[in-house]
């Protein structure tokens, strides 16, 4: 199997946290003979810079030709008053939808050692394993139309649209009831569907397809109790499955059970498992140029990578399990930082996770 993987760094922390990742990522390649060849590119403000688009032709074509993509992150503050259309964030939407990556995986683990990281107290979160299944490439970020206008009395107005169509949610839905099958065979799926006709079309293909897995137990909760719910029991849940804004929104909160957003991988699939893999986090500019983020979703991204696009479990199994040791030695970027703990920056992190790789 071919393993071509472009690299798109992004913007603000994005180059800082891709350097460790590829680190890593080329420690494997030589470690587990993985043949894997990297290109390197820009997305997102870097690429508007590079080229005037958020996302160039000649970069989606080297997408399209590539076995998976790893990407750091994407937008700022500096892109803010460009015109709409070349936004960043329009670069990053525009290859999800382009290279049909409608399946975005985003596991929420809480790793024993940040117990004492995570906001909730550790017997809330000991344990906690939840998989977030989100759809990537429909509903509110894509729907047409949207507007924003004057109105002829001077207030200004806007719209968005939310669209489904039912083989959207039912190739989503069929994702979501895969991946329960191999986990705890639970699933739940979220929406409004007591407010919105496309939450109501969501729940009755969910339950068409639920018919199929006859194993998984089946729920449904509306999202604002599902807010509610991962704050106050995160554990009941195994997979949730939800669209595109929700997903967007209670993956963000899950991160918090967990001790930080920055420990959150995820991946980005076609119907083929070619995918996208990326940290949940964004750019964060605030701190970008600083060398203090942490790296880790990124690193944990490449696992990913290497488990669900290339069948590299041996190699996606060294790289947690190198995660997991150093956070066993207490080592700590300051967002998981506790007391007792060592802190380390973002090259010092990735280090770290290089050196235990090493040695496994």
């Amino acid at each position: 199997m071919s393993m071509n993987i472009l690299v798109l760094p992004g913007d603000g922390i994005g180059p800082e946290i891709m350097a460790e990742a590829v680190k890593v990522l080329e420690l494997a390649n030589e470690k587990f003979n993985l043949g894997a060849e990297l290109t390197f590119d820009d997305l997102g403000g870097a690429a508007y810079e590079r080229y005037g688009s958020p996302l160039a032709d000649e970069t989606l074509e080297r997408a399209h030709q590539a076995d998976a993509i790893l990407l750091g992150a994407v937008g700022g503050p500096q892109w803010d008053a460009i015109d709409p259309a070349l936004r960043p964030e329009r670069g990053l939407l525009k290859i999800r939808s382009e290279l049909g990556l409608f399946g975005n995986l985003r596991p929420a683990i809480l790793y024993p050692q940040l117990a004492d990281s995570s906001t909730l107290k550790p017997e809330v979160v000991a344990g906690l394993n939840i998989l977030i299944v989100r759809e990537l490439t429909g509903g509110i970020y894509f729907g047409q139309p949207r507007e924003r206008k004057v109105l002829d009395n001077g207030e200004r107005f806007a719209f968005d649209t939310l669209p489904y169509s039912e083989s959207e949610v039912r190739r989503i839905a069929r994702v979501g009831f895969d991946m329960a099958m191999v986990r705890g065979k639970k699933l739940c799926s979220v929406d409004k569907a007591n407010v919105l006709a496309s939450s109501q079309l969501w729940r009755e293909v969910v339950n068409e397809v639920a018919a199929d897995y006859p194993d998984v137990e089946v729920s449904h909760m509306y999202v604002d109790n599902c807010a509610m719910q991962l704050v106050r029991a995160p554990k009941q849940f195994d997979v949730i499955v939800t669209d595109n804004l929700f997903g967007d929104i209670l993956s963000d909160q899950a991160s918090m059970l967990t001790g930080s957003i920055g420990m959150l991988p995820s991946a980005s699939l076609d119907a083929n498992n070619k995918g996208m893999y990326e940290p949940c986090h964004g750019s964060a500019p605030d701190i970008a140029g600083r060398g203090i983020a942490n790296p880790l979703a990124t690193i944990l991204s490449v696992s990913m990578m290497l488990r669900y696009s290339f069948n590299r479990a041996d190699a996606a199994d060294a790289i947690e399990q190198a995660v997991s040791q150093v956070l066993d030695q207490g080592l700590r970027t300051g967002d998981i930082m506790s007391e007792g703990c060592e802190s380390t920056g973002t090259a010092g992190m990735g280090d770290a996770v290089v050196a235990a790789l090493k040695n496994l």
